[in-house]
């Protein structure tokens, strides 16, 4: 069951639709954050995200508690029904740690992404490309245009 999200904002391209919390920020990569409390961000997949990964299956952080953090480090990954996907640090500053609640309930990450299924927590500002939910709905028209191209291009071959 998804907890109720905050404001947000309908988005709704070719057969993908959802709602984007307005509270947050968004990476160019598919991730949100939304600020905890004063310099402490929590990051998880966006819908699209999970939609292209499929049902998740198993995850690690190979990043220990503390350890110092710059945007587009690798801080682990997460396996999907339909892909593995590194886990990326979308900020500067420290890693708090990653949700304990996924390691008995990965599946949370789809279920519940803006919510109980966030992937990591930490210290410091936000990656400078993240953008508000008007930015980030720029990128998703622009990354379902090129998934649709493709196909397109796939079925004239």
């Amino acid at each position: 069951m998804q907890a109720d999200l905050p404001e947000s904002a309908a988005y709704r391209r070719a057969h993908f639709s959802t709602r984007l919390p307005v509270n947050c920020l968004y990476s160019p990569s598919h991730f949100w954050l939304a600020q905890r409390t004063d310099g402490v961000w929590r990051v998880g997949f966006t819908k699209f995200a999970t939609h292209m990964l499929g049902e998740m299956v198993d995850h690690e952080f190979q990043t220990e508690v503390g350890s110092s953090l710059q945007p587009g480090q690798i801080l682990g990954w997460i396996e999907g029904f339909k892909a593995i996907s590194d886990l990326f640090c979308v900020g500067t500053g420290g890693f708090r740690d990653g949700n304990p609640d996924l390691g008995d309930q990965i599946t949370l990450v789809n279920k519940d992404p803006y919510g109980a299924g966030w992937l990591y927590e930490f210290d410091g500002q936000p990656d400078a490309h993240c953008v508000d939910v008007r930015g980030y709905q720029t990128i998703l028209d622009k990354t379902i245009d090129k998934l649709l191209e493709k196909q397109a291009t796939e079925t004239d071959e």
